[in-house]
């Protein structure tokens, strides 16, 4: 993930509004824990011990017109709780207006930039458009900018110039009306390692203090079940790989209903089967109408579960729209395949094929400016036994590869 540069904090990035909220979160604490019921004053009671380090993140707890939290950490820094009210009005005003924006659109940018101090240009001018309704893929090498965007998004850092909007709404300033729509999981969840998986999710539902508290654990048994961690929901967090910590940060995030799910590298520590399990949840979430902006660095990933796309490099946006258009825009690979490899290598550059590759017995090459059966017959006319003959589909790596001049790795 990109950080700031040497010598930067995230404390210069913070909203004023999260420096002025945290002291009034521990104020409100006493409170809260009434409010959470006999059941949750156990999880309530441990709030002021420290979480284990971990990353940066997100968490909106919240629907409707329910407040939202949002949890920081940092190594050797406790994890806080910034909460903010948003009244009855603003969070209708999410619902209904569009401020402009064409209806469809969830997500859209205009000159986004994002430079710290020292210089170093994390964002430059990004014009972003997510439509609703979509798995929208933000791709992109580790260091291109995408958290960073995605922390301007989300109200957590300040943008250096240009305007972000967000379910029609311009944050960070309308962080409070928005926010409570969004759940997120940004850069790995924080959690208390000495809380069992199941008491974190209690502990994350009771800082909604409009959260029905008789239905809590319900919601908790539910978000464990849907991220597969019913098994080991007794077990504490500081036990957990690193992919079942994802699980639950994803499980944190989805214990009330969103409008939008921010994911950043949602995949990150799962092994194959997670993986897909993971696809497979955010393809149930978006046919229930929630819209997922999911970040990643794995091509491959993108490719199967999104509709839509953004590339990003070097903190500039190379292209966008959707996944499908994305591979039309690149050519695909013409593949031989034949015992005589040497032979059909030669007859492919001599018909104008560039970039002839010879793997086993498959000979690849970028078609030529010309009729592909007049190349097939050369082929045969030159006694090469062509057992297979064709054009590839054009992947998403073909056009990010074509687009930029060079590929990244797909393996992650």
């Amino acid at each position: 993930m990109e950080e700031p540069p040497a010598g930067e904090t995230d404390e210069a990035g913070r909203t004023d509004e999260a420096g002025r909220a945290e002291g009034a979160v521990r104020a409100e604490g006493a409170v809260r824990a009434e409010e959470a019921g006999p059941d949750d004053r156990s999880v309530r009671a441990v709030e002021a011990r420290r979480p284990e380090a971990a990353p940066h993140s997100v968490r909106t707890t919240s629907s409707g017109e329910t407040p939202h939290s949002v949890r920081t950490t940092s190594s050797g820094e406790a994890a806080h709780s910034v909460r903010t009210a948003s009244s009855g009005e603003a969070a209708h005003s999410v619902r209904t207006a569009s401020s402009g924006e064409a209806a469809g659109t969830v997500i859209a940018t205009h000159g986004l930039t994002k430079r710290y101090r020292g210089g170093q240009l994390a964002v430059d001018g990004l014009d972003l458009t997510v439509p609703a309704g979509s798995v929208f893929g933000f791709l992109g090498p580790n260091g291109s900018g995408k958290t960073t965007t995605i922390r301007m998004l989300m109200g957590l850092i300040e943008p250096t110039s240009g305007t972000a909007r967000v379910l029609g709404h311009p944050m960070p300033r309308a962080a409070r009306a928005v926010l409570p729509h969004v759940g997120a999981l940004i850069e790995g969840p924080a959690l208390y390692g000495f809380l069992s998986g199941r008491d974190n999710l209690l502990r994350y539902d009771a800082a909604d203090p409009t959260a029905d508290p008789r239905t809590r654990r319900a919601r908790v048994t539910a978000a464990l079940d849907r991220v597969g961690l019913t098994a080991a929901g007794g077990k504490k967090a500081k036990a957990y790989s690193l992919g079942m910590k994802q699980r639950l940060g994803l499980a944190a995030a989805l214990l009330q209903p969103r409008r939008l799910l921010v994911l950043d590298e949602p995949t990150n520590g799962l092994d194959p089967q997670g993986m897909r399990e993971i696809r497979s949840l955010i393809r149930e979430l978006a046919s229930d109408g929630t819209t997922v902006f999911l970040s990643s660095h794995l091509l491959d990933e993108i490719e199967q579960v999104c509709t839509h796309a953004a590339v990003m490099a070097q903190g500039r946006l190379i292209t966008q729209g959707a996944v499908a258009e994305l591979a039309a825009g690149a050519r695909g690979r013409l593949v031989v395949t034949t015992p005589d490899t040497g032979d059909a290598a030669r007859v492919l550059k001599e018909q104008g094929a560039g970039d002839v590759v010879i793997t086993d017995d498959r000979v690849t090459a970028e078609p030529p400016e010309r009729e592909l059966a007049d190349v097939n017959a050369a082929l045969v006319k030159a006694g090469v036994r062509v057992r297979g003959f064709g054009v590839e589909r054009a992947s998403l790596e073909d056009a990010f590869v074509a687009l930029t001049g060079e590929g990244f790795d797909v393996a992650g």
